[in-house]
């Protein structure tokens, strides 16, 4: 009976210093989980940033475009608006003449 008692004791007395020596693996399920989470935070960061230059170089693009197009000649807004009267959608205008809708609305509501 001592025997048993003492096999017991010393098995766990060698079960529960291994257990301090072997790897947490919630640990490390927890770094991993957390590496994941701050590479996704930087990336989506990255993302917004790339967009929000895209943007920025869009809008630059939109106000230089807006400016040649007030610039444009009279005979190119008499092309627009005979068009129109031919019978020619604003969709097919704008393919024709390279306009945005928008440009091309404006030009038929000035003439």
């Amino acid at each position: 009976m001592i025997y048993a008692i003492s096999t017991i004791i010393i098995v766990a007395v060698i079960l529960f210093i291994l257990s301090f020596l072997m790897n947490d693996k919630f640990k490390d399920i927890e770094d991993q989980m957390e590496q994941h989470s701050m590479s996704t935070m930087q990336d989506t960061y990255q993302m917004k940033r790339k967009i929000k230059i895209l943007e920025e170089e869009l809008l630059a693009k939109d106000f230089s475009d807006g400016f040649q197009n007030d610039n444009q000649s009279p005979e190119a807004n008499r092309k627009i608006v005979q068009l129109h009267e031919k019978g020619y959608s604003v969709q097919e205008i704008t393919e024709l003449t390279k306009l945005s809708t928008y440009d091309v609305q404006l030009i038929l509501k000035q003439n």
